[in-house]
């Protein structure tokens, strides 16, 4: 069994692959944030400094190369949960794109390099997850998860603009992009399984009944 977690920013993602890891006794491979010393340089840095230092060219490198390192070893084990996957890394490439913070250029490198590593996961044998759980919230919610959550790097308020854009294609390319697995949506706005016992066990139930759906 391998479960990915997909959704916005703050929504709630590491919280539920803890949740679903402790429930089924599986790896969780969590979002490399802590150690990621390109994040807050992005979400802080002005629109000169990111067309000089080229940071968000830079975070999408450093998370695809996690990502694949991640999936790979996920693949591999075949009892894994992943917090975000490389199937979701393209999609905020090609936001920064659309906001000129990533060059056409760049995008080209990114895509040829996520190109390659795909053939390589085509090696493995297993070859893709069995769900992906996509974590779906109104924009308001996505904001107050954030502010909550208390990252200082993500709470200036020019940085709004942005989770917007990102929140308004999310559906897009869950629905019109994602190919790789079935997909589960969980409506978060109607979900908190950290503070609600009754949501975790929901949760874990509409998780098990997909999975069972999925292997017939």
């Amino acid at each position: 069994m391998m479960i990915v977690i997909a959704g916005m920013i703050g929504i709630g993602k590491s919280s539920m692959a803890k949740v679903l890891g402790d429930h089924f006794g599986t790896d969780v491979f969590y979002e490399s944030v802590d150690d990621n010393k390109i994040l807050p340089l992005f979400y802080t840095a002005s629109d000169e400094e990111i067309q000089a230092k080229r940071y968000p060219f830079l975070l999408q490198l450093w998370f695809l190369d996690t990502r694949f390192k991640a999936i790979k070893q996920a693949l591999v084990n075949d009892n894994n949960v992943l917090d975000r996957s490389i199937y979701e890394d393209w999609y905020f490439a090609k936001c920064n794109m659309e906001l000129g913070r990533i060059s056409e250029l760049e995008m080209e490198v990114y895509e040829n390099l996520l190109s390659n590593m795909m053939e390589e996961l085509k090696e493995l044998p297993k070859k893709s997850p069995d769900v992906l759980i996509y974590l779906k919230g109104s924009f308001e919610t996505i904001l107050d998860r954030i502010n909550k959550r208390g990252r200082g790097y993500e709470l200036d308020e020019s940085l709004v603009d942005y989770y917007r854009f990102l929140w308004e294609g999310y559906d897009n390319w869950v629905f019109n992009s994602y190919n790789a697995s079935d997909i589960l949506v969980i409506d978060m706005d109607k979900t908190d399984i950290v503070a609600n016992e009754a949501d975790r066990l929901r949760v874990v139930a509409q998780v098990e009944a997909k999975l069972k759906e999925i292997r017939g």
